[in-house]
């Protein structure tokens, strides 16, 4: 063996036990810096005078919200879209809120928001059975879960809305009507093991609240903000 190849191969060596350290440190900013963006998204939102009133009455009664503060367009799969985001859930008893658990999401639909390439999403998880299957490992929407778009207004307020999940899309200040339908939601167990310091599962962060980290409170006092809570 050439000693050049040699040497690598002795520095890599030396390097495979820290290997581990640097990828979950990578894993930590990168969840710190989702949770900063999302923070961002659920501000703005709650912030924009175009929310109409219909959204704000059903985001005042979610059990849970899923931000993606950055969904693009051909950003996850070759002619796919997609990205990563958080998940915060609301207990039924206490009204407390349990999160974030991190995510992803891919092959989303940009249908009537044709020609853009980068979206905020903002999911309204309505019912028991939504936050149930968004704790499974991976889950189809419109086969697993029922998912409406959302145009402003829209008939959202006539009150025969059925759907697990409603979905509010923004690009540059416009709202349309983003689709989910076929797009696959699944955990990202990296992220969580490194914003939380160990292995846990969304039940544990969403459902028991076994875990939480300092770091989210900014994020948590915005998703109560945007469902209309008092801080």
């Amino acid at each position: 063996m050439p000693r050049k190849a040699f040497a690598v191969l002795v520095v890599l060596l030396c390097l495979l036990p820290f290997w581990g350290k640097f990828s979950l440190a990578d894993d930590l900013k990168t969840a710190r810096e989702i949770v900063r963006r999302a923070q961002v998204t659920a501000e703005s939102f709650h912030m924009d005078v175009n929310l109409y009133p219909e959204w704000k009455r059903l985001l005042s009664e979610a059990r849970g919200v899923l931000i993606f503060p950055q969904v693009v367009k051909g950003g996850f799969i070759v002619g796919g879209s997609g990205g990563s985001g958080v998940l915060i859930a609301r207990d039924r008893s206490s009204g407390r809120w349990h999160g974030p658990a991190f995510y992803s999401i891919g092959g989303v639909s940009f249908g009537l928001l044709a020609g853009v390439k980068v979206a905020e999403v903002v999911v309204v998880v309505r019912t028991e059975n939504g936050i149930n299957r968004l704790l499974s490992t991976g889950v189809k929407l419109g086969a697993d879960l029922s998912v409406a778009a959302g145009p402003v207004g829209g008939g959202i307020g006539a009150g025969n809305l059925v759907a697990d999940l409603v979905v509010l899309s923004r690009s540059k200040g416009v709202y349309g009507g983003l689709s989910l339908e076929g797009s696959v939601v699944g955990v990202r167990g990296d992220l969580n093991r490194a914003y939380y310091g160990r292995a846990v599962d969304p039940v544990d962060i969403l459902i028991f609240g076994r875990v939480r980290n300092p770091h989210a409170s900014g994020l948590i006092n915005a998703v109560r903000k945007l469902t209309g809570e008092r801080i």
